[in-house]
């Protein structure tokens, strides 16, 4: 695994006591790091829980099926039907860059498995590969409105294998087809994780109901 440097540049927001645990987030296809960022205070989870939270920017790089233009991605994307055609190199790539904002939290003082990796859209591609493959226990992967984009390439670490999973999705999403959530559910559920599905009756968004049920999973698995 080849790390990325330097560091993905990223959107931090700290508790006011020392952090014991973080939460790595990507946001999706032409968005940046503070897309995000409105959820903290949203999660209203307690100052007894002292999270970080890193929103790292992804790369501008050219889009194809924008007409080539630059917008922040984590990976190109090649065509309209998105898990036919995955550019699997890019994701790679970004999946070592988050694997490198890991290793930095690790560094800081937060064990491996009180670090969460969450991921909305194209984020959460990324987010299934550096979860599933990291050599560490980590804390919990929430993907968001996404597809397992390397379901069948992904080099899983048993270190992961009872890795708590949750996986939401819209059933009005016209972007990322609900179809694409259920079946990465699915495929896990198959492989013995612990996956949890939440369905929403939302698009391609986040909705006031799935950040409450955001909110009482960290708690549970970061209490």
């Amino acid at each position: 695994m080849t790390l990325l440097q330097p560091l993905l540049p990223c959107v931090e927001i700290n508790p006011d006591e020392p952090a014991t645990a973080a939460v790595i987030w990507l946001h999706g296809l032409g968005a940046d790091g503070h897309d995000f960022e409105p959820i903290v205070p949203a999660l209203k989870l307690p100052a007894s829980m002292p999270v970080r939270f890193v929103f790292p920017h992804a790369p501008a790089i050219p889009v194809t099926i924008n007409g080539g233009v630059t917008m922040p991605a984590w990976f190109d994307i090649l065509e309209a039907n998105i898990e036919r055609r995955i550019d699997e190199v890019g994701l790679l790539q970004s999946a070592d860059a988050i694997t490198a904002l890991i290793e930095r939290e690790r560094e800081r003082g937060v064990a491996a498995e009180r670090i969460v990796i969450a991921g909305f859209s194209q984020g959460g591609a990324v987010a299934f590969e550096a979860a599933l493959r990291y050599p560490q226990p980590l804390g919990g992967l929430l993907a968001m409105s996404c597809y397992f984009a390397t379901e069948r390439s992904v080099q899983r670490h048993p270190a992961n294998a009872s890795l708590p999973i949750e996986i939401h999705h819209g059933t009005r999403d016209h972007v990322v087809p609900e179809s694409l959530g259920l079946h990465a559910a699915k495929v896990l559920g198959d492989l013995n994780y612990p996956v949890t599905l939440r369905r929403y009756v939302m698009e391609h968004e986040v909705c006031p109901e799935q950040v409450a049920d955001i909110s009482q999973w960290l708690r549970r698995i970061l209490r």
